[in-house]
């Protein structure tokens, strides 16, 4: 074989190499992150389980977190989420009513209590009782809450108190907040007296202090629903769904104040 055929030769073999070598790593290309969508509330939790999830299995997930309200809207014009958490039924009720949801996906997650809260240092104490008057405890500040008419946290605190007959007297002074985790950093950085928030979010701030928890009954229950979207291609995000409901997860959840709804079933 003359000179210019071993070269020529040569250099096929090194295309047929660098194919096969492309072949080879085409697939861990291809993959691509679960798109998680995710009520703001969740952030600490999902943050520390899907980052398990990603050390147990080497996939990964990229999650956005929001007021369940915006995360709604986003995949109802077509946002490529393929997972969605709410922070309320009442969000995902209105994906699925626009055929947004992976059929026989669904089901409940998660609960959460509401508190009242303060600034650390902050004096104040205030007994959630019917008849309750917050204007001596706001003084001439205002309350923090997430937007009372879209952002669940919001209308689960609007809803509470009516049902304690407060809001009447604090409806011209609310701060409303685009998320919780927005009315959280309100109150945490002392720009208003007080807060309504969930108390997982409480717990995640140590610039904040719990004042009290909400009857259970002056509100609807807080639920966090979660399911796959109708549009979700990625082969791996009914494997991240799975791992989310399992007993391995649960853990991360209960560390940071919720509830695993089913927990005593999924042993």
């Amino acid at each position: 074989m003359n000179q210019t055929r071993r070269m020529l030769l040569g250099a096929v073999l090194g295309v047929v190499a660098g194919l096969g070598l492309a072949r080879g790593i085409a697939p861990a290309q291809a993959e691509s992150p679960v798109v998680v969508f995710a009520a703001a509330s969740l952030k600490n939790a999902l943050d520390e389980a899907s980052a398990a999830w990603t050390k147990e299995t080497g996939k990964t997930a990229r999650i956005s977190y929001a007021a369940s309200s915006a995360l709604a809207k986003q995949i109802e014009a077509g946002a490529p989420a393929d997972l969605f958490v709410s922070a309320d039924l009442a969000w995902m009720d209105y994906v699925a009513g626009k055929d947004g949801l992976k059929p026989g996906t669904r089901s409940n997650l998660l609960r959460n209590a509401l508190v009242l809260i303060a600034p650390k240092d902050s004096s104040l104490a205030v007994d959630l009782k019917p008849s309750l008057d917050l204007s001596k405890a706001l003084g001439d500040g205002r309350i923090a809450m997430g937007n009372v008419e879209a952002v669940p946290a919001g209308k689960y605190g609007k809803a509470a108190l009516e049902h304690l007959g407060a809001w009447e007297g604090v409806k011209g002074r609310v701060a409303q907040a685009e998320n919780v985790r927005a009315a959280l950093l309100l109150v945490a950085r002392g720009e208003v007296p007080l807060g309504i928030v969930y108390a997982t979010d409480a717990v995640s701030d140590p610039s904040v202090r719990v004042l009290a928890t909400f009857p259970a009954d002056s509100h609807p229950p807080v639920i966090y629903p979660v399911a796959l979207t109708r549009d979700s291609t990625n082969p791996d995000a009914a494997a991240l769904l799975a791992y989310l409901r399992s007993p391995t997860a649960r853990v991360f959840f209960e560390r940071q104040g919720f509830t695993v709804i089913g927990a005593e079933n999924r042993t």
